[in-house]
């Protein structure tokens, strides 16, 4: 009942006469209803628990009357007051929370991949331990393009011509977009974003943004919300804001890096490190984990048909599993800090991922790697893009790897395993009727 009490509060000295009561999807999407104000708190709110078995053209899973019951029923809904931001781009004064899934017995849904991710942190919990990550996240600004057809091709900035080569950290090519950044900057500290650097990245219009470390859940209640605003801040300067992982051919893809490290809850202490300074065993085993079971999570970290073509080879994308200090070739870098800091970083995610889904996966590798004594690979030193290619290279073979593995299906549990799988299928399936413009030209009269 506090956290109600802590909601009327705010919804009063915010003059709130609209909430968003949000629900994030199987693609990390908002799903939800807008509900006045004055009725918000005074009423259960419930969805159709369908729409998280859902695909990203809106079909339903295969296994839908299987999974969810016969009778299309609904789930209850529960506000976590942590969560409650204004909407900076409404015409009303107008508010949103994202609301955690229950069955009708009180009980986490369990396709509901937040209640995944709280899932996953509890075994953490149990352990004495808390996980603190950072998300780093990359997007391109195109210009508006209704036509599916047709290639993307980047904005014109305010110089009034669009870029064409690859400028990497530059500040004046950031600048071409200064008043979409301005704007940015304004939404993000408007709805409580910990939103701290900002870079050109290598992609022509590709722009990177980073989080302030800390909770594991708030970062990814933060991703979700971040996405949201992005696009709609490039709407409002007539442009589109993609986080697809690999939307032109030519310029490099779009990575949600997750850098992580484990905290003692009981000191506060980072379990990376020796008292000595050295990088510890749960360090080692928590990098094995990594290793062992990303290929069984590739899914979960490239959950689009066209994720993979973002693993590609020189254009700062991982090939194979490989970790190495401080070398952005691997898939898992060391980055350089001191002892209070170690930590390990996450290229395998695109920016197209459901946020909670990504993060409950990294962390449920390290947590097997801990639990199993799992000890990594040597550290790679040199180029690792000249080793051969060892992940997966389609969504559908990502998809046989997570039904391969027994530890995952029991941490995650094996009806969402069923459901999430069932639901990629189908968007494999669908991309699979597309005859492309390269099989009608190299195909159509040469064989």
């Amino acid at each position: 009942m506090q956290s109600h009490e802590e909601i009327e509060s705010w919804l009063k000295d915010n003059q709130i006469t609209e909430v968003e009561c949000l629900v994030p999807d199987m693609t990390g999407n908002a799903r939800g209803k807008f509900i006045p104000a004055k009725k918000f708190l005074k009423e259960d709110s419930r969805l159709p628990e369908g729409i998280l078995a859902q695909t990203v053209t809106g079909e339903y899973s295969d296994d839908y009357w299987e999974l969810l019951d016969t009778i299309d029923g609904d789930m209850l809904l529960e506000p976590d007051a942590s969560t409650k931001r204004t909407v900076p781009w409404a015409n009303e004064t107008t508010g949103q929370i994202i609301h955690d899934c229950f069955t009708k017995d009180g009980q986490p849904h369990p396709f509901s991949t937040r209640s995944v991710l709280k899932h996953i942190l509890s075994l953490y919990e149990k352990e004495g331990l808390t996980p603190v990550i950072a998300p780093e996240m990359e997007f391109y600004l195109v210009e508006r393009n209704i036509n599916p057809d047709m290639a993307l091709k980047p904005p014109v900035g305010r110089s009034g011509r669009p870029e064409t080569a690859r400028q990497s950290y530059s500040i004046d090519a950031a600048n071409e977009f200064e008043p979409f950044v301005e704007d940015m900057y304004a939404y993000g500290e408007a709805m409580g974003l910990d939103i701290d650097t900002l870079i050109h990245e290598s992609g022509a219009a590709q722009l990177e943004v980073n989080f302030i470390h800390g909770n594991a859940l708030d970062l990814a209640d933060q991703v979700f919300t971040f996405k949201r605003m992005v696009r709609e801040v490039a709407l409002k300067h007539d442009i589109y804001a993609t986080f697809m992982a690999k939307p032109m051919t030519t310029e490099p893809g779009s990575a949600k890096h997750i850098h992580q490290s484990i905290i003692s809850t009981a000191d506060g202490s980072n379990i990376f490190a020796t008292k000595e300074g050295e990088y510890s065993q749960a360090f080692y085993h928590y990098l094995g984990g990594l290793q062992k079971y990303t290929p069984f999570m590739m899914s979960f970290f490239a959950p689009n048909v066209n994720s993979y073509r973002r693993f590609t080879r020189e254009v700062s994308a991982p090939i194979n599993l490989h970790w190495g200090f401080d070398n952005r070739t691997t898939g898992l870098r060391v980055p350089d800090a001191n002892a209070k800091n170690y930590r390990i970083e996450n290229r395998f995610p695109g920016a197209d991922v459901n946020p909670y889904l990504s993060i409950a996966a990294t962390l449920a590798c390290g947590y097997l790697g801990m639990k199993n004594k799992i000890e990594p690979s040597a550290p790679y030193e040199g180029n690792a893009y000249e080793e051969e290619q060892a992940l997966p290279r389609t969504l559908e073979e990502a998809l046989r790897g997570l039904q391969e593995d027994s530890e995952i299906a029991d941490l995650f549990g094996e009806r969402f395993i069923q459901l999430y799988t069932s639901i990629k299928l189908i968007e494999f399936e669908e991309f699979n009727q597309v005859i492309s413009s390269w099989e009608r030209e190299h195909l159509l009269l040469n064989v």
